[in-house]
Parts: structure tokens; sequence; C-alpha cells
């Protein structure tokens, strides 16, 4: 709370303004002057230094619409997804980049993505190279080394762009660690008292790039992707009571590739059309082997994703204050898995084990965008979605969704300090395709959970308002309130064998709701004392209720964390060619309903202090101490005998992990 407190108390008191383009206008530039002191090396950099902005890269989701991030590039979204936001930002050196701006509630010919807020990375038109290489070491406290090499390049030349980019190398796994275990019965018992131990990692095999040229009055990009990542788990948990040893180790083999293309062209002086095409792979083989004294699991799938999508979209500007815009999209998904487990020396049949899930959805979309004056914006859509979901195997089933999406989004800037923005909203989830199909978690709960096709998409009304306050200059706080009143809940529930719960699922559990509530704060800290310093603070209180299938009492949605928050302090030393800073992500809960047990992680503390040094304009060495502190890992499993809401308490499995500090040195090189 002291988060929001000391933001409220800034909108408030803050009196003086960002000294660049008036506010009211929607549009903040930060040329690329504004970043010369920090000395940034990618576009990357540049979006992390702006005042009061958070990055977000998006979510991995089916289809194009709302997939994006909220930084956008010459005014477009990235079509990637796998080679996600930030890893594209990192390929455009910072050279290359003419200014940033950030766009508040909306402007003309711009995608908003159904955002309030964006960055919009303009880069220079200049012909030429411009590339680096990097080389990356991380020293664990294991004693493992892990290195990994990565380069990127950029060619401009008659209007053309070639982008390439190649990553190779190793990285660690921090969910894992080290320490004791203990599971009590509910009468006070001791069960099992051990010493867990388990260590991960990770490999990136990368070719990435884009090509850009005029073509027939208008221009194409074309984006490819391939993307090896193969990691591992190793698990050892020694038992000082009763005695004995657990073991687990679990492979993951995810190969992903990905091929894009966007066309856009001017129509005349008032009209564009831009047409997109994306296809996408994704295949990932895991297996999972666990021994212990009592039992022997072997657990394997094989997973199969692929997605076809096309969007055409068309813009009219009527006038200086409208803008009309209307798209159709149509996307074609399959899924493909193979599940097998075999529990000591028996295989045994796992539901929706092996099915094939396809998917074909349309969505149609009319807007309009109306800026009567520079202070106020007003945003109206009407989009309607299609869907229809089959599958076959073990699960036969076929169902149609079709769901009416409005929007409407008012903005108004009553001077250059303030902004008000206003926004409701019918939204709906995409089905997870991971939620159609078996899988174990016997690292985690020693559970299998089953899959579910028969799943209807959630659906929200979402009510959102937002105050902004700009101050010091560079000063930024924000306060934004979001609730959402949602029907059918997806959540995990209890699958019923004979009239008998026997395992658990995804499943649409009732309506329900959400609550948020987002405070933001950058701040110059010149006036207090430290000249060429900012902080950057978010923090998130949520609240969610919905009917728990198992007991009918009101509680949590599962994987709703009630608190989040993050800060980041900055300073620039041109005088040292350096900069140091800063970076705490703080500790959250994650808790889990199932049928017969809750599950309860709570994750500390994350802190980095790093230091960056440029001896010349070519080259610069960042060396980071990650985890400071060292994070703890904590879950704990109230189990039961049986479904929660029917059977008494059976035992609790309580387990401490820390991942101890990590040292990461970067030396960068461009070309």
């Amino acid at each position: 709370m002291r988060w929001l407190f000391l933001t409220a108390a800034l909108t408030v008191a803050s009196s003086q303004v960002l000294a660049a383009e008036p506010a009211a206008t929607g549009i903040i530039s930060y040329p690329s002057s504004y970043f010369a002191e920090v000395g940034p090396t990618t576009a990357f950099d540049m979006v992390l230094r702006i005042p009061g902005f958070s990055f977000d890269k998006g979510t991995v989701q089916r289809g194009l619409e709302g997939s994006g991030g909220n930084v956008l590039i010459d005014g477009e979204v990235p079509v990637a997804k796998n080679d996600t936001l930030d890893e594209t930002l990192k390929r455009i050196p910072a050279g290359s980049v003419l200014r940033v701006d950030v766009i508040r509630g909306g402007a003309p010919g711009i995608d908003m993505q159904g955002r309030s807020v964006v960055a919009n990375v303009v880069r220079k038109s200049a012909s030429g190279f411009r590339g680096a290489a990097s080389l990356t070491t991380w020293l664990l406290t294991d004693h493992r080394t892990l290195n990994g090499l990565r380069t990127e390049g950029q060619w401009r030349w008659n209007g053309k762009v070639l982008e390439l980019s190649t990553v190779l190398g190793k990285g660690p796994f921090d969910q894992l660690g080290a320490g004791p275990r203990i599971r009590t019965a509910a009468n006070g018992t001791t069960l099992i008292r051990s010493q867990f131990d388990g260590e991960g990692g990770g490999q990136r095999e990368w070719l990435t790039g884009a090509f850009e040229t005029p073509l027939q009055g208008g221009r194409l990009k074309i984006t490819a992707a391939y993307m090896n990542n193969p990691s591992y788990n190793e698990i050892t948990d020694r038992l000082s009571f009763p005695g004995g040893k657990e073991t687990e180790y679990v492979t993951i083999d995810k190969l992903q590739m990905e091929l894009g293309g966007r066309y856009t062209r001017k129509l005349g002086q008032r009209n564009s059309i831009e047409v997109v095409a994306f296809q996408q792979w994704n295949n990932a083989d895991t297996k999972d082997d666990f021994n212990s004294p009592a039992i022997s699991r072997k657990f394997g799938l094989d997973k199969r994703v692929t997605e076809t999508v096309g969007r055409l979209q068309v813009r009219r500007r009527q006038s200086e204050t409208l803008t009309l815009e209307g798209f159709v999209e149509g996307a074609s998904n399959a899924l493909t898995s193979k599940t097998g487990l075999i529990q000591n020396g028996a295989a045994v049949r796992l539901p929706a084990g092996n099915v094939r899930v396809e998917e074909s959805r349309a969505q149609v979309s009319v807007s309009a965008g109306w800026r009567p004056t520079p202070q106020f914006g007003l945003d109206v859509a009407l989009r309607q979605e299609s869907s229809q979901v089959t599958s076959s195997g073990d699960v036969v089933l076929q169902n149609t969704y079709t769901f009416l999406k409005p929007r409407i989004a008012v903005t108004w800037s009553p001077d250059p300090a303030d902004q008000f923005r206003f926004r409701v909203e019918r939204e709906v989830s995409q089905l997870n395709f991971d939620d159609f199909i078996s899988s174990s978690s016997v690292a985690s709960t020693g559970a299998v959970l089953a899959g579910n096709p028969n799943l209807s998409p959630q659906q929200a009304w979402v009510v959102e308002a937002a105050a902004e306050r700009r101050f010091w200059k560079s000063g930024v706080a924000i306060l934004t309130v979001r609730h959402f009143q949602l029907t059918d809940v997806i959540d995990r529930a209890p699958v019923f064998v004979g009239g008998i719960a026997r395992a658990d699922a995804p499943g649409n559990i009732g309506d329900g709701t959400k609550d948020e509530l987002t405070a933001s704060l950058a701040i110059p800290l010149a006036k207090l004392g430290l000249p060429t310093a900012q902080l950057k603070t978010q923090a998130t209180l949520r609240r969610s209720e919905v009917t728990d299938p198992a007991t009918g009492i009101r509680r949590d949605i599962s994987i709703l964390r009630p608190v989040e928050w993050e800060a980041h302090f900055t300073q620039d030393l041109p005088q040292w060619k350096s900069n140091w800073g800063i970076d705490v992500t703080g500790q959250y809960r994650d808790r889990a309903f199932r049928y017969n047990e809750i599950e309860t992680l709570k994750i500390g503390t994350w802190i980095v202090a790093f230091i960056e040094y440029k001896p010349r304009p070519d080259l610069t060495l960042r060396v980071e101490a990650q985890n400071l502190g060292a994070r703890d890992t904590r879950r704990v499993r109230e189990v039961f005998n049986g479904s929660r809401g029917l059977n008494s308490f059976n035992y609790v499995d309580f387990r401490d992990l820390e991942y101890g500090p990590a040292l990461q040195i970067r030396l960068r090189k461009a070309l």
C-alpha cells in the first residue's frame, strides 16, 4: 500500500510538466538525444528508459488480434509470436532509432491493439550497416559455467532493410534449488523428512530474420524464425525419514518455427490497406522419469501445434478528426497429442491422453476514432467472433461459439500535465490448447492432470479507469482501476468416474469477478540530490472471487496473484562512461485449487544489481549480480482424502527451496 499512497500523493501535488511535446496531443516524443547520456545499445534499452512506461511483450496466443505487446515499430505490430517483442527490439540498434513516441489514448493511423497506452519506435531511413556481437557468461553457485553468443546485423539500402540474428548458448533455470522438505499427517505425525536438490537449464539455438522492400506502390515485410530450445530438470530428493531416495529427470525438446508477412499500401490520400499472413509450427516432446522406493513413473507427451492466420485491414482518414477502420481475420489451428504413462510397469490410460483438436475461427471488426480537439478522444469498436472446435481420438466432440465484442474508450486531457482514460469492453479469452490434453506434474504434485477439450471461452465485461499526472519534466504517476465481470470462468474442476472424483482437469466453473488496482510511478531524482538518476515502480493489488466446484464456497480464482510489485533504480555516470542500477521484483503468491488439494507457491523477492561500462562507443561491458539475497521458493500442498468438499484432511507437504546467486557478464561489440 505504501506504493499506492506515494503515487496518489505525487499525482495531486505535482505541477511541473514534461517539457517535450505537450501531453494534451496524446503523443509524447522522446528523440534519440533524450537517451544519449544513457548510451543505449538497442531499441529495447531505450524503451525500458521511457518515464512511466511499463514494457509488456504480449502473450503467445492463437490469432493476431490482441497477441502483440505494447510497443510498435514504425507504427506496426511485429508479425511474430515465438520470436518475442523484446527479442525483436534487441535486434534494432539504438543508432538506427530516430525517436520513441508514447501514444496515450490513441492517434490517427495507429493500431492500439485495444490498449490505452503504447510506445512506437520510429527508425531512421539512412542507408548502411549496423551490427553487434555479444558474449555472455553465467557463473552459478552450483559451480556451473554457462556461455552464450549472440550476433545481429541490419543492412539498409535503396529503401530495403535486411535484419539477421543468431543466438547460441545455455542458460539456467531459476525455479529449482536446494532445501528441506517435510510432510506431516493430520494428527501431526511426520510422514516424510528429506533434503531436496534440483537444477535445470536450457539451450537456445535461434536463427531469426526480417526483410523489407518497396513493392507495387506499397511496402512488404517478411519475417522468419527457427528456434530450437531443448531443456532439462534433474531432481534428487534424499529421504532421511523413512529413508530412501526419490529421483526425477525431465527433458523437453522444443522446436518452434514461424513465417510471417505484411503488405501495406496507401490508396489515395485517405485510404490504406494492410494484408497480414502468418504460419507457425510448435513441436514439443516431453519425457519425465520418476523413481522412488514406493513408485516408478514414466510419462511421455508428444505435442504438435500448427497455426495459419490471415488478416485484411482497411483504414480510412475520413477527416482531420475522424478515422475509420475495418478488418476481417481468419485462422485455422490444430493440435495433435500423444500421451503415455507407465506406473510400476503397468500402462495407465489418461483422460484426453491422445487427441487431435482443430479450431476454425473468424473475426470481423469495424471501429472509429474521433478526436474533435487535442484534449478529447473517443474510440468505439464492434467485433464479431465465431469459432468451431472439433476433437477426435479419446474425446470426440464439436462445439461452435459466437461472441459479440463491443468496445468504447474515452480519453480526456484537460491540460498538458493530466490525462484521464476510461474504457468499457467485452473481452473473450482464447482457449488454451494445453488445457485440452493430459499432462503430468510429478515434480510439483505427484499427480496426473487430465485434459478437457470440452471448454467454453472465458468472457468478461471490463470497466477500466486511469488517471495520469506528469511532473518534474520526466516524472509520471499513473493510477488504474479495473473491474472484470466474468462468465464461464476457466479453473480446475474434478473429473468424475462412476460418480466419484478421480482426477483434476480444466473446466468452466461458473461466474466470477476480478478487481485490479495498479499504480505506477517514475521519479527523476535530481531534485532529491541524485542527478541523472531515476526510480520506476509499479504495484498491482488484485482480488478475485468464484464458487469452488469442490466445496460450493466462494474463493479466489486459481493462479491469480493478489499482489505484484517491482522497482527499478538507475543512475547514469557519463563522466565515468558508466551507468548502474538495481532491479527488484517483489515476492508473489500462486495458489491452485484442485479437487483434492490446495497448492500454494510463494516465490521470494528477486534482486539484481548491475553496472555497465562503455570504454568506447562501440564496446560495452555489463556485469550483473543476480538473485542477491538468494530468492526462495516455498511450496505448500494441503492434501485431502479425496474431494475437498466431502473428505477429511490427509496431510500437508512443505518444501522450501533456495536458488543461489549468480553472476552474469556480457561483452558487446558494435560493428
